[in-house]
């Protein structure tokens, strides 16, 4: 099944910048100085096959600043080596968007010492295949917990609210689903879906293979199934 979140992946020294925000609401943030070994970029093709987001840091300062500034309604993901997460995990464990912090490092006793003092850390791991697996684990379940629908008819402000304003959201609802349906498609619209899609998780192999079988195999009576 195909994600048609739109996903950026970035790092503080990359000649590479993407200004697109993505849709999704998941996302990682990596803080190491260290993240550009064989064995990490194999690591983080498997993290963007679950949250495609995916941001790489070697600074504390920069990658705090970037977590102070994303939206409370972000659900951020921090993966960080044992020597910067003591120095970032105390200024931003409290803020809502920072979801779960794993600390990869190659001293797991010395680690989990100062880490045991904060609830959001859920792991102190040495091996880049284990921390996969448990992000994947803890994922699957917070997902559930925190991901929106899609189409939001009622607003989280609508405690007090008439009921009239109420039946007036439903209706506009139904109105919109109604217009929807009543578009005419265009074979465009399928070719610039796909252009966005290969253009937002360029770089991730696994998703660009289900864009591929997409764009090979679609045809509106198979809606249901993407």
């Amino acid at each position: 099944q195909i994600n048609m979140a739109t996903t950026l992946t970035l790092e503080d020294t990359s000649q590479e910048k993407i200004d697109d925000k993505q849709c999704e609401i998941f996302c990682l943030f990596w803080l190491d100085s260290n993240t550009d070994t064989h064995e990490t970029r194999n690591a983080e093709q498997k993290l963007r096959s679950v949250i495609n987001y995916l941001k790489r840091f070697q600074e504390v300062k920069s990658c705090q600043r970037d977590i102070e500034q994303s939206s409370h309604k972000d659900r951020i993901i921090l993966i960080v080596s044992g020597r910067l997460g003591q120095e970032i995990v105390p200024t931003i464990y409290q803020l809502r968007q920072v979801v779960s912090i794993y600390v990869y490092c190659m001293d797991i006793k010395r680690h989990e010492q100062w880490a045991s003092k904060y609830n959001k850390v859920n792991a102190v791991l040495d091996d880049l295949d284990t921390l996969v697996t448990r992000i994947t684990e803890d994922h699957n379940i917070q997902k559930k917990v925190d991901e929106p629908l899609p189409i939001d008819i009622f607003s989280s402000g609508g405690a007090g609210q008439s009921t009239m304003g109420v039946f007036g959201q439903f209706v506009f609802s139904q109105v919109l689903i109604d217009c929807l349906l009543r578009l005419k498609s265009n074979p465009a619209d399928k070719d610039e879906l796909i252009k966005r899609c290969k253009n937002d998780y360029g770089g991730n192999r696994r998703e660009l293979e289900y864009i591929s079988e997409f764009e090979t195999n679609y045809t509106p009576d198979k809606a249901l199934r993407w």
